[in-house]
């Protein structure tokens, strides 16, 4: 009988520290290599050795790469698609223990001598023994072990249904991984005329409140996201300041309606979307002088659901319109006291209403220049690029000022829910009937409130609202876009299941050890097995 590589709690609690010790954070040298490492280690396999061609590297960006692994049965068309990423966080806040961020046994065991230093309930579950500590263990290298495990046997026992493990770069920033293996998997299902029954992530449970200990799966997982705004004042002295009018003046008002906003609240099957908040707000000056700050930026985060961009953005031109009117009368009243005639009223227009503007007054060739000149510059990412193009725009239309211009900044990550989908209903039910097994009780929610990759498959838009968002995202098509129409090809069912932990992105990330390596193995394999009606022992 062929022994398998990672098929004891031990060897799986081997492979995850192994996965964790190949640091790989977010735009570092270790999300490049770390892909060939998991090639490598994938390659060991079997199967992998008899078909290597099953096993590749596909190029995102920047050096960065996904994997593809493809057990392929042959006699199946059916296919589940295993999805994992493998880039997490910086490590600052490990502090003098940040070397050992990535060696979580060490970690685990350095951390009692300073569990006086941890808040109360990482004390505990530290002292508890239950619990394992590290960057990456929880978000979410474990999940890329369990997918790894159930690739090594279903090819071992010849399971008869197809499972294609992607695992890819950039999920916490930007997802160009995931938003590159789309095209990847619209081609492979082509070419072998594939059947997704699902798209499997496993993201780790999240808690839902602080204190939260119960454990989770996701049938969907929410959307996000971001609105922003260009403010384009007048600028003047600071000696004489009724010459002008600041953009910080400006985008108070706006700041002041976007947070907590209920217009965008959402709901669905009883949960909803927390309210938006701003993520940023500065002017856009690069050093200081005593001229005043006449351009300025704020970014706004957003949950959803249901809708798509293109409501988002018609909500958000409604909250800008209100915001321009309360800033007008309070700038006509200031006019009216210090006897001046002023500088204008505030209007509201798109980034898509500036573009054809400023193309229609230089040509496009100009204009494509300006771009040009802003994606050139590596010191920027995509968020300032955007902000920094409707700049440009609008410092070569002044004539628009004072003005708001509104836009959308990457990322974009569309809502997905399956919650209604048969097999979906029949999945969870029997996973919470698995847990059982171990006394654990599971619940079910239908949106996964961490955002991950799962938000690029099973995309659906009837109304082509997705079309908001690209004439409204100045960085579209040259460093950043989106395959909707690929998205749309990718219609399955979705579905999260992972292991219980706490405090993802904080240096007290932790995994729950029986939950990482015995319940969860258990529960996808015996899912995995249902979807293909095969029996099994357990």
């Amino acid at each position: 009988m062929v022994q398998l590589r990672w098929g004891t709690p031990e060897k799986l609690r081997a492979l995850l520290c192994e996965l964790v010790s190949w640091e790989s954070r977010t735009l570092t040298e270790g999300e490049i290599t770390f892909p060939y490492k998991v090639q490598e280690k994938l390659g060991d396999l079997d199967f992998f050795k008899k078909n290597p061609a099953n096993l590749s590297l596909h190029e995102v960006d920047m050096g960065r790469h996904f994997v593809h692994a493809f057990y392929k049965h042959p006699e199946a068309d059916e296919t589940i698609v295993l999805i994992s990423h493998f880039d997490t966080v910086q490590t600052e806040e490990y502090g003098d223990l940040e070397m050992l961020a990535f060696q979580p046994e060490q970690l685990t065991k350095k951390l009692l001598d300073r569990k006086d230093d941890l808040p109360e309930e990482a004390r505990i579950d530290l002292e508890s023994g239950n619990y394992l500590f590290g960057r990456g263990t929880m978000d979410m290298k474990m999940g890329l072990a369990l997918h790894m495990a159930l690739i090594e046997k279903a090819s071992i026992e010849k399971w008869p249904v197809n499972l294609l493990l992607l695992t890819v770069p950039d999920e916490e920033v930007n997802s160009a991984g995931m938003r590159a293996a789309v095209k990847e998997l619209v081609a492979l299902r082509d070419k072998y005329r594939l059947s997704y029954k699902m798209f499997l992530n496993s993201e780790p449970s999240f808690s839902q409140k602080p204190g939260d200990e119960s454990h989770y799966i996701y049938s969907g997982t929410m959307g996000k996201i971001m609105p922003a705004a260009l403010f384009y004042g007048k600028e003047t002295h600071v000696g004489e300041p009724l010459k002008g009018m600041t953009a910080n003046y400006m985008a108070s008002f706006l700041t002041q309606l976007m947070e907590w906003n209920t217009s965008f609240l959402e709901s669905d099957f009883s949960e909803k979307t927390p309210l938006p908040v701003s993520l940023q707000q500065k002017d856009l000056k690069l050093q200081y002088s005593t001229q005043t700050p006449y351009r300025a930026a704020a970014l706004y985060n957003v949950f959803i659901m249901k809708r798509s961009a293109g409501e988002i953005m018609d909500i958000f031109e409604k909250v800008a319109e209100e915001a321009a009117i309360r800033c007008n009368e309070s700038y006509k009243a200031l006019c009216i006291r210090e006897r001046i005639e002023g500088v204008g009223e505030v209007q509201v227009l798109r980034y898509e209403k500036l573009l054809s503007y400023a193309v229609g007054k230089f040509g496009a060739n100009l204009v494509e220049q300006i771009k040009g000149e802003v994606q050139a510059n590596g010191d920027w990412d995509e968020r300032e690029k955007s902000l920094r193009i409707v700049e440009k725009l609008m410092i070569q239309c002044q004539e628009l000022a004072p003005a708001i211009v509104l836009l959308f900044a990457p990322p974009y990550y569309p809502a997905v829910n399956t919650s209604s989908d048969p097999l979906v209903i029949e999945s969870v039910k029997l996973l919470k009937e698995t847990a059982q097994l171990f006394n654990e009780e599971i619940s079910q929610v239908h949106y996964f409130n961490g955002l991950c990759d799962l938000s690029y498959v099973q995309y659906k838009d009837e109304s082509d609202g997705w079309t908001a968002f690209e004439k409204n995202t100045p960085v579209w098509g040259d460093s950043y876009s989106i395959p909707f129409a690929d998205m749309l090809k990718l219609q399955a069912p979705v579905l999260n299941v992972g292991p219980f932990g706490k405090d993802a992105h904080q240096r007290t990330e932790r995994l729950h050890i029986d939950s990482a390596f015995i319940h969860t193995p258990l529960m996808l394999e015996k899912l995995i097995k249902s979807m293909i009606k095969v029996k099994d022992a357990h």
